[in-house]
């Protein structure tokens, strides 16, 4: 796209049949951790349908640095990879690699590394930096892996000298109040240890991607045992787990597939995105609810997939509170479309991601208020009221779902501008475009 800012087009003379099939990418989410655990099992396994962004692009540079053999076939907007695993081995024992942005990549490849017995320097981007990382380095020492940051205590650029497998201790605490992550990238890394070892996970962090993980653990072999008590949960492994080579297919990425749920449910037409279902892995399904609740209809169509039948007229229902700890990626999305609602909204436990790509809380409340918007910040979300918003600049942080989400409001209230689209590539490069198209289907 290359522009400093894309001007939202706001929807008119829409049709009133208007019904549409959308393809969004594969799921980032469920990329990502593909590419790891492939990376670390027995043989040459295929990923079908691997997002192409920015995000995985990294990860895959990272592999290959790392001695791994990745082979990437264009499918449509996805890629079909190919990994060579090592069965939990690194192949180049001392490398630098730069996982730019993607926190998946950062937390999940740092893990790996310290239970390998190599040396290794872990560059990032500027933003990826001030992102949370104490936690897991702290986790990380306590096992055994000397983590020296070069920079600032408890953040990237780091240098890792691995453990090595027979030196992990029995059991390690990770405390996940600030990101899920910390935890996935322990339980991918424990299940090449073959040894007994137990993760003991503390923290308010809800758990939606931890099951993700541990159910894409199980497709490729590895079932720790799971055992809740008290204020924490273990993960228990007997020392016989392993990944092993296999076809994996990856979901279409639901985070992005909500946008256009969205849209939607704000036009009043019939929408579904293709692949997605109501039992697919990622907890950002719980967002179908949600528009339920504001007067959406949700029914499986005939294909099989889960489709949104929006508010009469895109006249939303308002009134409620709504915990989006497990789903938080949608916290932007739901408050992109909140002031159309006809009652206030309440967003709360999503605190934890004032530390993702920018301070998200903050960029709801500055954006909304810019467009007009009458909105509280609570401790822990937000609570949006019925207002008429006004056209003006969206400040997008340098983060892909502020862009994405935003855009949405401006499909309703002329002279919304959205500065810096290009960071949609982090993510879905053509976001822009499906939309577009999205909107020549369903308009006269």
């Amino acid at each position: 796209m290359c522009k400093d800012f894309y001007e939202v087009k706001p929807l008119k003379n829409i049709k009133s049949d208007a019904c549409v099939e959308v393809c969004v990418p594969g799921s980032k989410s469920i990329t990502n951790r593909a590419l790891l655990i492939a990376a670390m099992a027995n043989g040459e396994s295929t990923l079908k349908g691997c997002l192409s962004s920015d995000d995985s692009t990294y990860f895959i540079e990272c592999l290959k640095t790392l001695g791994f053999k990745v082979i990437s076939q264009k499918n449509g907007l996805d890629y079909d990879i190919t990994i060579s695993g090592c069965g939990g081995e690194i192949p180049n024992k001392n490398a630098e690699i730069y996982v730019g942005s993607a926190g998946t990549a950062a937390r999940f490849l740092v893990a790996m590394l310290a239970f390998s017995d190599g040396e290794y320097t872990v560059n990032s981007s500027e933003q990826m930096k001030k992102r949370p990382m104490a936690p897991l380095i702290d986790s990380l020492r306590s096992a055994g892996a000397k983590v020296t940051c070069t920079e600032e205590e408890g953040h990237f650029p780091l240098i890792i000298k691995g453990a090595g497998k027979a030196a992990v201790p029995e059991k390690i605490a990770v405390n996940i109040d600030k990101s899920s992550q910390f935890l996935s990238a322990l339980l991918i890394a424990a299940s090449t240890l073959e040894k007994e070892i137990e993760i003991e996970a503390t923290g308010s962090h809800g758990l939606s991607y931890v099951e993700l993980t541990l159910e894409m653990m199980k497709a490729f072999g590895s079932s720790p045992k799971v055992q809740a008590k008290d204020a924490c949960v273990s993960y228990k492994f007997s020392g016989s787990e392993s990944f092993n080579a296999r076809e994996y297919e990856i979901e279409p990425d639901m985070s992005a597939a909500a946008y256009f749920y969205a849209l939607a449910a704000i036009s009043g037409i019939r929408l579904s995105v293709k692949g997605v279902t109501s039992d697919m892995l990622q907890g950002d399904t719980q967002f179908l609810t949600v528009l339920q609740k504001m007067g959406c209809k949700l029914i499986t169509n005939d294909k099989g997939y889960s489709e949104i039948i929006g508010a009469p007229d895109g006249k939303l229902s308002g009134g409620f509170t709504v915990d989006m700890s497990s789903f938080s990626d949608q916290a932007l999305t739901l408050a992109a479309i909140a002031p159309f609602a006809d009652a206030p909204i309440t967003i709360t436990g999503i605190s934890h991601i004032r530390l993702q790509e920018c301070d998200r809380i903050n960029a709801i409340v500055q954006n909304l208020s810019a467009l007009g918007v009458k909105v509280s910040e609570n401790s822990d979300g937000v609570t949006i009221y019925p207002s008429t918003p006004e056209g003006n600049v969206i400040q997008t942080f340098d983060d892909h779902r502020v862009a994405m989400s935003f855009a949405l409001t401006g499909l309703k209230v002329p002279g919304v501008r959205i500065l810096n689209p290009d960071c949609c590539k982090k993510t879905f490069a053509q976001y822009f475009d499906v939309s577009e198209d999205v909107i020549r289907k369903i308009t006269l």
